[in-house]
């Protein structure tokens, strides 16, 4: 399944920052940055709820934000994007 990851961490204080690079860290470990605090993660329900266990460990939820949505496998889902990034296609072969 197709899981987005959005935060905000308040990066105003030294301690901050440190959440924030950690909270980052383990995003990148698992899905694909899409915006700068939002990810694409293609894992399955045992993976999305250690990422969520590791990722509210990592936050200060008295000043910290995280949202996960899960977006079951349907037919007919679709993502439009348009500029620069360009997502991985995590279905295609990985090498041509």
């Amino acid at each position: 399944m197709l899981v987005i990851v959005c935060y905000d961490v308040n990066t105003e204080t030294r301690e901050g920052r440190r959440r924030l690079r950690r909270v980052a860290k383990l995003c990148e470990a698992t899905g694909q940055r899409v915006q700068k605090s939002v990810f694409e993660c293609q894992i399955d329900l045992a993976h999305m709820e250690e990422l969520e266990r590791k990722l509210r460990a990592a936050m200060d939820e008295t000043q910290d934000c995280l949202r996960l949505y899960r977006l079951p496998e349907t037919r007919g889902a679709e993502v439009r994007e348009y500029g620069r990034f360009k997502a991985v296609d995590f279905e295609a072969p990985l090498v041509l």
